[in-house]
């Protein structure tokens, strides 16, 4: 008797492990995976107290899937040679499985003014993003490597859930100093508060 309910319990346990996995591979690579934010580049948004207590972030790659991104998002995108030519010519990744976590600062067709890029001011190009971490100096974004094709993201960051005295929704938002000199037409949430106001 027992021995039957031993197999039952096996039994279970296989169907379930064979119906779990593909189910949760298909959701880490469609809905959403958590990730460690490692380094000071996102300070102070993100490890406010630096590596003695890294964030870990739920990334949504659902809301990416049509490259649907705002300025002020905080997104994962696969990291960049550390060779801008190579980047610009190629297009190629130094490490496909290696991901960098920055700001969205500014969307195509955005004029910009970069932080020590080659151009002093840019228009950003179709389909390119400029994106930048928010502790200027640490951070190997846009301004070393230039404007990012939107094919790179790899998914948006919407909550922190570690530590869990972090806990909170990470809500878009670009500091007004880095904000787009020119918009062709479109305007930020900001600007439209700043209006109403």
């Amino acid at each position: 008797m027992a021995q039957k309910a031993g197999r039952r319990y096996v039994r279970a346990f296989v169907s379930g492990f064979f119906v779990a996995v593909p189910v949760t591979v298909t959701v880490l690579d469609r809905l959403a995976y958590v990730a460690r934010v490692d380094g000071a580049s996102m300070q102070p948004s993100l490890n406010p107290e630096g590596a003695s207590a890294p964030d870990v972030v739920l990334l949504n790659r659902w809301s990416v899937r049509n490259y649907q991104v705002q300025r002020g998002d905080i997104v994962s995108v696969v990291r960049l040679s550390e060779k801008p030519y190579l980047c610009l010519v190629s297009g190629s990744p130094k490490n496909p499985k290696q991901k960098i976590i920055k700001r969205v600062i500014a969307l195509e067709g955005d004029f910009i003014k970069t932080l020590g890029y080659k151009n002093r001011y840019l228009r950003v190009p179709d389909g390119h993003l400029w994106i930048e971490g928010d502790h200027h100096g640490h951070s190997f974004d846009s301004n070393t490597f230039g404007p990012v094709s939107l094919g790179l993201i790899h998914g948006k960051a919407s909550h922190i859930i570690w530590p869990p005295n972090r806990w909170q929704k990470i809500k878009p938002s670009v500091p007004p100093d880095r904000r787009p000199m020119l918009n062709w037409g479109e305007s930020t949430e900001d600007e439209d508060d700043d209006e109403e106001k």
